[in-house]
């Protein structure tokens, strides 16, 4: 019994350490994308030996950081309501995108640096979430149809990340992406005037 209690014991601190890794991870890479693995022990409050036995380079630990973020990235965008009508799930879903893009845009550049590929497929649940919603919407008469689903998908996603850049680097305010992201947005697939 004690032996049980034990092994749980060490199967909790573990799961705790690999927790805190992945936490000072993203703040220190997002702080400076150049940190260094004894940087981020040193934030999780680790030991160097602890990081690597979880992580035995840096790309292992980009890797398990960049699949934690868009397990938590599909888990926020799968909540959102997009059963109403087209233009309040549009405006739903970008409202919910914006927020996730923004915390993981910093981490993006860094992995893209150290392991250009790696995002290739990353996008792939979001990309699928908004893509079913331009269906949607241009087959109902919502949007626009005059340009290819695919250079309405790579608009959007780009303002989404251009927006969040912008706040992160100050030169716009949270309350005017707010209140503009969706407008810009909506702008991009309200069908011209005939």
């Amino acid at each position: 019994m004690a032996g049980k209690q034990r092994e749980r014991a060490v199967r909790s601190d573990a799961i705790r350490n690999r927790d805190a890794i992945l936490e000072a991870a993203a703040q220190r890479l997002t702080e400076d994308p150049n940190a260094s693995l004894a940087d981020i022990a040193r934030a999780a409050g680790l030991g160097r030996v602890t990081l690597y036995g979880h992580f035995s380079s840096r790309e292992e630990l980009l890797s398990a950081l960049l699949h934690r973020s868009m397990q938590r990235v599909e888990e926020q965008l799968s909540s959102v309501d997009l059963s109403g009508a087209t233009w309040e799930a549009l405006d739903a879903l970008v409202a919910s995108s914006w927020r996730v893009l923004d915390e993981l845009s910093a981490l993006r550049g860094v992995v893209e640096r150290a392991m250009p590929g790696e995002l290739d497929d990353s996008h792939d649940q979001a990309r699928a979430r908004v893509e079913a919603l331009l269906t949607r919407g241009r087959g109902d008469g919502s949007f626009r149809t005059d340009q290819s689903l695919d250079w309405q998908l790579a608009c959007y996603f780009s303002i989404l990340h251009g927006a969040a850049s912008e706040l992160r680097g100050g030169h716009v305010s949270e309350p005017d992406v707010v209140k503009l992201l969706p407008e810009t947005i909506r702008a991009l697939l309200r069908p011209p005037p005939q």
